[in-house]
């Protein structure tokens, strides 16, 4: 809307009894709701449930905890505080652990503050008068940060005896915020610079409405439940510890074997598919990395070492021992496409802060391929590869979305190169109607991508798999076959993973599944428990028919009572209980209980068997 010079926007929202109103865009420009305009101009305001109405809502409720922060304790110094995605943070420095004591006490004051309704005042400085202010408040983080922008004025905002070097825009005061909860505390280093102080960082999060800030606690509590780690440890899956190193992960028997399945699920429909399995050394000569590109643009994120005095570089990705398969010989267009496939053993060097459980590792498997094709092949392999995904997503069910990831800044390749490798990913999407979005620059060094996301059980989003189209590294590294013509032609190479990095899939399975497995991924499908000595051979013999029938089984060995011999086998999320004593053994079955169900009777060994394949679905 059109509105005149002069208008306060506060005054114009209460006129107008616009309730859910806590910010405005003025020409495209959002500003705080007590701005007035200083010329007609066009008016579009911002609801406090929006998406941006939410940030500004967030941002706000970081300087009332940091004002809070401040009132509790007077030698508080701050570093920054913005929103961000669900919440906000506040890096701090009190000179202490914060403890969960700490942050209920945070939360009360800033409940004091909210009812104060203290309003957000915005002022215009000179950077020096702020750098004096900062000076005289012994805040060193602040003065750093205003020192390091480049304007001459800068922007505080205030509200109660609580100042700030802020952009904005605010709440118009703290009575705004009505609907948040303090979360949790982390070690954050100033500036996210390792070589700096360690600062504290108090997570919170905040909402337009009681019922949207209770869903949302609902759901942490849910995250927490599913959190792979925790289930991992629970469920004997894995483990990571610091005698053997951060980032580095011992597969325990169980977390083995479902990998064994997964990596036994990718062998069998790569070979389907036309794959050829390959292998390439872990250690490479730094300088085919230097060839590549890696060596420049993403050589922070190696770990290089010295044999005989030559340098190597170990690999980040399997892309350039495929490239020494292909270039092992001359090619003909007949042999094209070429489809290398590696469940490759990668590193890479991950900084110690942003380690996650299976999600953020410094070693990992990745279900890796190559094609090798011509131009004219490129859209129907693109295409063969977007199949491929979409046939494991439905047998993992999952759904999931696409988006395309462009040019980054830090690339390699001729701009017609990455033209090119774009509009493929694009024609094939779109020849196969498949929705997509564009990530802007969020692209590989040598070319574009196709990145899947996946979406779990309770809605969140997951970077699996991945198709890049690669102009850039068949030239740099002078790959050819000869075509038709008899003229050696350059080849296109298509970079590509179905389920990505296994352990961050397999986290990516416990959370969605909350450790309890479909019965075909469960590592042990069945456990075999005697009700007690007696029918310990029975129990045996039991347990090497389904063994014989390629079912995954266990025997209960530890000498407790039946219930909780079945109470175990219910916290492991074990599918199936196999009760074995005097009428099993007579009748030559199995007393069968199945999780989440209960008791389904007595079965033959046979009739389980067949059961259990059925059940599987065949997909191994």
């Amino acid at each position: 809307m059109r509105i005149g010079k002069g208008v306060n926007l506060f005054d114009y929202v209460k006129a107008h009894k616009l309730k859910n109103v806590i910010a405005a865009k003025v020409d495209a420009k959002i500003v705080d709701l007590n701005f007035t305009l200083d010329k007609e101009s066009d008016v579009e305001f911002i609801d406090i449930d929006s998406k941006e109405g939410l940030e500004i809502l967030r941002h706000s409720a970081a300087h009332i905890m940091a004002q809070a922060i401040q009132t509790l304790f007077k030698n508080a110094k701050f570093a920054i505080g913005p929103a961000i995605e669900n919440g906000f943070y506040y890096d701090v420095d009190i000179g202490r652990p914060l403890t969960q004591d700490d942050l209920k006490a945070i939360e009360v004051q800033m409940k004091k503050i909210t009812a104060a309704n203290y309003p957000f005042v915005r002022t215009n400085v000179s950077k020096k008068e702020a750098l004096r202010l900062f000076k005289e408040k012994g805040d060193e983080y602040k003065v750093e940060i205003i020192e390091s922008i480049p304007d001459e004025q800068v922007s505080l905002y205030q509200q109660g005896d609580f100042v700030d070097f802020c952009r904005g825009p605010h709440i118009p005061s703290t009575n705004y915020l009505k609907h948040f909860k303090l979360l949790s505390v982390a070690s954050a280093y100033f500036r996210g610079d390792e070589t700096r102080p360690s600062m504290q960082r108090i997570y919170g999060t905040a909402f337009a409405t009681k019922e949207d800030l209770d869903n949302y606690l609902n759901f942490l509590e849910e995250v927490k439940k599913r959190d792979h780690r925790k289930l991992g440890k629970e469920l004997d899956l894995f483990s990571i510890n610091d005698d053997v190193g951060a980032g580095f992960v011992i597969w325990h028997p169980k977390g083995a074997m479902l990998r064994e399945i997964i990596e036994t699920f990718e062998k069998k429909e790569h070979l389907k598919r036309g794959y050829e399995f390959v292998r390439g050394p872990e250690l490479l000569k730094t300088q085919l990395w230097k060839v590549s590109g890696h060596y420049d643009n993403y050589r922070e994120n190696m770990y290089f070492t010295e044999i005989e005095n030559v340098s190597f570089g170990i690999k980040p990705m399997n892309c350039l021992g495929h490239i020494q398969v292909y270039k092992s010989r001359l090619r003909s267009y007949r042999e094209l496409p070429k489809r290398f496939f590696e469940l490759g053993v990668v590193h890479r060097h991950e900084k110690s802060g942003v380690l996650h459980g299976l999600l953020r590792v410094r070693e990992f498997t990745q279900d890796d391929a190559h094609i090798f094709c011509t131009k004219e092949q490129l859209n129907d392999e693109i295409i063969g590869v977007l199949d491929f995904v979409k046939y494991a997503m439905d047998i993992f069910k999952f759904d999931y979305e696409m988006e395309i990831s462009t040019r980054p800044e830090k690339s390699i390749g001729t701009d017609e190169d990455w033209e090119n490798a774009t509009n493929a990913l694009i024609n094939a999407l779109e020849n196969t109607k498949r929705p997509y979005q564009i990530n802007e620059g969020d692209g590989a060094f040598y070319g574009p991508k196709i990145d899947v996301k996946l979406k779990d059980a309770i809605g969140r989003k997951w970077q699996c798999a991945t198709i890049q189209c690669d102009f850039t590294l068949p030239e740099r590294f002078n790959l050819e076959y000869i075509d038709k013509d008899g003229l050696p032609k350059r080849p296109v190479m298509v970079h590509r993973v179905i389920l990505g990095s296994i352990e961050r899939f397999i986290a990516v399975l416990i959370e969605n599944y909350a450790g309890d497995f479909p019965l075909w991924l469960a590592p042990i499908q069945a456990r075999v428990i005697p009700v007690s000595e007696k029918f310990d051979n029975y129990a045996n013999d039991v347990y090497e028919q389904l063994k014989k029938a390629e079912i995954r089984v266990d025997i209960e060995k530890r000498n407790e009572t039946i219930s909780k011999k079945i109470r175990y086998a219910e916290l492991e999320k074990i599918p199936y209980i196999l009760v074995v004593g005097q009428k099993e053994s007579e009748k030559n079955g199995v007393s069968v209980r199945k999780r989440k169900e209960g008791d389904l009777g007595l079965f033959s060994i046979d009739e389980f068997i067949t059961k259990i394949k059925n059940e599987s679905g065949g997909v191994l």
